[in-house]
Formats: structure tokens, C-alpha cells, sequence
């Protein structure tokens, strides 16, 4: 029999009570049974901080104050006791802090998106990451799902030919009133510059509307031409973002990510078109990739275990056999899982197969910049720049 692998020690920065993503991140960690939470810094509220380290079957020891405190407490635990990585699911102006500070004490960082708040500071985050021997991932959690995996496998053996046409988009409606001056703290420190960074809703959904894009044409976008709005009075960053794409494989494409489409909740899709077909993949239906060969009937593909005609990498990335729906927390456990096999099998970093990592964030960032710059200027074309 082969010996049970050992949990990895995790540790949390924000999530507190309220948090729908901290929640999220802890179940999807904890499906597949790789991972054990032993610390966190869950709130600056101290009542909170508590109450959530207390829900969560912490000793009050390993329930710190701050994030800083908690980084020394734990480099200074012995190396059995410590946490091995920290997760950050904070607003966004802490992730590059706060794994600047984790990579160089030791632990892998496993953070939300985007990973920093511009270009700069991620380029200084990469050179740190790469002297420092740990791994770094970022929750792009669509990037999880099998049949995601296998529309990419579709592009990449020619099932849909030279591909020609990408269009995604990304619309949610829970910004269509002023949630934020209500009292929503998810909406008022998204609307933050100092805390959500340059771009709103393009940071916050329009970067996974991109990175999927990127992901499954198999092939990175080189320019855009973007127009942003906002439509709540007072509002200080974007909600709405409409923008053209040009492809390195000679590919246009529209990208479309609003946050004021009412009654909307959740339903990221993309279509893309080749010379000898079409694929299409909706969140909201993530067991189904429809296939629209050239001259021939559409056919829909359906994920699930024992499907031998899908393809290995999205085998691997299924649990239930077909009918039995997988969805969001199983996505992100994928990157969960392969992140513990990359600890395991001590790589060498900085990326996990099969985690999107830091190169992802530097093209999202990348993407970000550009689309703002092209919005405020009075250039037609803006080109993808992740270096300055």
C-alpha cells in the first residue's frame, strides 16, 4: 500500500466571517483532502478575527492579529508545525504585500487575483518569487474546470482548424444600483483605487473574461481597443468595459465584462471559430461544450468520469461520473490539488502544473493597463506590454 500523504499545513490571510470567497477557498481546499488549516489572519476586526478562528477549530494561538504578526509567529514555529502555505484572499492592495513578505519567510502563497495592484509592483513580486524556491498560484478558478481543458485540447489538435474568431463576455448584475453607498463592504472596496487598484470591473471579472480567452484559443492577445463606462453617479472606477481584440494567431475578438447587467448573476461564456468549426462553454453550464462542426449537425459534449473520448488532462480534473454536476468549488479545488502535488513533489518553482501563476498574472495586469490607457487616449490600437 502507498503511505497517505501527509496534509499540507495552510494558512489564511483575510476570509473572515462575511467573506464569500475566504469561505469558498477553505471548501474547495478541503474537498479532496490535501490540505489542513492551522493558522489565520482573518479580519482586522478583532471580534471577527476571533469568532472566525473559533468557527474554524483554531487554537486561539494560531488566531493572529495581523498578517505580519502571523508570518514571524509561524517562520519561527519548528518546521513540522508550521503552515507550509499561505493563502491571501484580501482586497487587492495587500496580495503583492503580503506575498512579497510570505515568499521571502519560506511559505508558497496561493492568492486571489488579481496579484497585485499594477504592473510595477508585480514585476518586483516575480523577481522575488523567482530567488525565493516557493510556488505561487493565482485563483483564476475558471481556468479549473475540465471541459475548459478539453475546449483547449480541441483548439490545440485542429478539431475546430485555424482558429479565426474569440468572443467572450462576462456580464453581472449585482452593481446595478449603488450596493455600495447601502453598505455592501464587497462593492465599497472594490470602487477604492487605493484598495481595487486602477480598473474595477476589468480587474475584478474582466481579467477572467481575458485569461480565459488566452487559455482556451491557446494563443495570447497582442492589442486592444477598449471603451469603459461607469453608470452609477459617483462611482469612482469602471462597471462596464467593451473592448476589440487582435490575437497573435491572426485572431480577432470581442471582450465583453459589465457589472451592471441587471438581473445577470454569474454566466461567463466563450465562443470560438475556426475555418473548420466552433466551440461555445458557459460557467452557468459547466458540464456542457457544445461543438459546431463546419457542414455538420452541432454536437454536445458532457464531461464526467469514464468518458474515455475526452481528453487526459480533463479526465483528471473530474470526480463524478456523467449527470452528477460539478461546478465552481470543484474547479477550484482542481487548482487546490494540483498545487498539493507540486508541494509534494518539492518543484522548483515558481509555477504548479496546472496553476495559473505569476506569468497569468503579469499578462492580466498587462491587460488591465492597456485597457485603461486605451480608453483615456486617443490611440486606436494598444499593444499588451508585461514588462516596463
Amino acid at each position: 500500500m502507498n503511505p497517505v500523504a501527509a496534509k499540507i499545513r495552510m494558512g489564511f490571510v483575510g476570509g473572515g466571517e462575511g467573506a464569500f470567497i475566504g469561505q469558498a477557498h477553505r471548501q474547495a481546499a478541503g474537498l479532496d483532502g490535501g490540505f489542513e488549516l492551522v493558522c489565520g489572519a482573518f479580519s482586522r476586526d478583532a471580534h471577527n478575527n476571533q469568532q472566525t478562528g473559533a468557527a474554524l477549530g483554531l487554537a486561539a494561538s494560531r488566531c493572529y492579529s495581523d498578517w505580519q504578526g502571523m508570518l514571524d509567529s509561524e517562520a519561527a514555529l519548528p518546521a513540522h508545525l508550521r503552515m507550509e502555505l499561505l493563502v491571501i484572499v484580501t482586497p487587492n492592495h495587500l496580495h503583492a504585500p503580503i506575498a512579497n513578505q510570505a515568499l521571502q519567510a519560506g511559505f508558497h502563497v496561493f492568492s486571489e487575483k488579481p496579484a497585485a495592484m499594477n504592473l510595477r509592483e508585480l514585476l518586483a513580486l516575480k523577481q522575488v518569487l523567482q530567488s525565493s524556491g516557493r510556488l505561487y498560484g493565482l485563483a483564476h478558478t475558471y481556468l479549473g474546470y475540465p471541459m475548459v481543458w478539453q475546449a483547449r485540447e480541441m483548439v490545440r489538435t485542429g478539431v475546430i482548424g485555424a482558429v479565426r474568431k474569440v468572443l467572450v463576455e462576462y456580464p453581472q448584475g449585482w452593481l446595478s444600483q449603488d450596493v455600495a453607498g447601502q453598505g455592501n463592504k464587497q462593492a465599497g472596496w472594490r470602487d477604492d483605487p487605493q484598495q481595487s487598484g486602477l480598473g474595477g470591473c476589468i480587474g475584478d471579472i474582466g481579467t477572467h473574461a481575458f485569461s480565459l480567452a488566452e487559455f482556451v484559443a491557446d494563443q495570447p492577445i497582442e492589442q486592444i481597443c477598449a471603451a469603459l463606462g461607469t453608470h452609477i453617479p459617483g462611482r469612482q472606477l469602471d462597471d462596464d468595459a467593451a473592448m476589440l481584440l487582435r490575437m497573435a494567431g491572426g485572431a480577432s475578438g470581442v471582450l465583453i465584462a459589465s457589472q451592471v447587467c441587471a438581473g445577470e448573476e454569474n454566466p461567463l461564456k466563450i465562443r470560438l471559430y475556426g475555418d473548420k468549426g466552433g466551440l461555445e462553454w458557459r460557467q452557468e453550464e459547466p458540464a456542457s461544450l457544445i461543438h459546431r462542426p463546419l457542414d455538420q449537425p452541432l454536437r454536445v459534449l458532457r464531461s464526467g468520469v469514464g468518458q474515455s473520448w475526452l481528453c487526459e488532462a480533463a479526465r483528471q480534473r473530474m470526480r463524478l461520473p456523467a449527470g452528477h454536476p460539478e461546478g465552481y468549488l470543484e474547479a477550484m479545488a482542481n487548482l487546490y490539488g494540483d498545487f498539493a502535488r507540486a508541494i509534494r513533489a518539492a518543484a522548483p518553482g515558481p509555477d504548479a502544473p496546472g496553476v495559473p501563476g505569476i506569468e497569468t498574472g503579469l499578462r492580466g495586469m498587462a491587460f488591465i493597463e492597456a485597457a485603461i490607457a486605451n480608453h483615456r487616449g486617443d490611440t486606436k490600437w494598444t499593444a499588451l506590454a508585461c514588462t516596463q
